[in-house]
């Protein structure tokens, strides 16, 4: 069961690696001022997290290593929960999976016109109560 367990969390390992090597290059090359700036609690990198975490989603896994460096670094939690949600929903295998499931376009795309709303809305309350 041991030899079992270690051989299927080879992929888990493999994604959380590959987080904790973006998050380490992203700490690296990037000065903690210029990290604030672009990673901060404002409502247009709220945006740009939105953007990122839809083009960048490589694991829920891999993804929290980097949620991590902007909750503690750049002191914006929504931003953090942005990332790490966004990736989620906007996850390509997710949307075929629900596709295959209903075969229906319309309803996989239904998935992001409900929930994209729904991550803004309770990231924008996350800072209210950060306020």
């Amino acid at each position: 069961m041991l030899c079992k367990g270690i051989k299927d969390s080879i992929m888990i390992v493999r994604w959380l690696l590959s987080g904790v090597l973006i998050a380490a290059a992203i700490r690296t090359l990037m000065p903690i001022d210029n990290f604030q700036t672009y990673f901060g609690a404002t409502s247009s990198v709220l945006g740009i997290t939105l953007i990122v975490a839809t083009i960048l989603e490589i694991c829920s896994e891999g993804s929290t290593p980097i949620a991590s460096d902007v909750l503690t670094h750049a002191n914006a939690p929504r931003n953090s929960f942005a990332f790490l949600i966004t990736g989620v929903y906007t996850d390509y295998t997710e949307i075929m999976s629900l596709r295959e499931t209903t075969r229906s376009w319309k309803v996989a795309l239904f998935l992001l016109l409900v929930t994209i709303p729904q991550v803004i809305l309770i990231s924008w309350l996350i800072n209210l109560s950060n306020i």
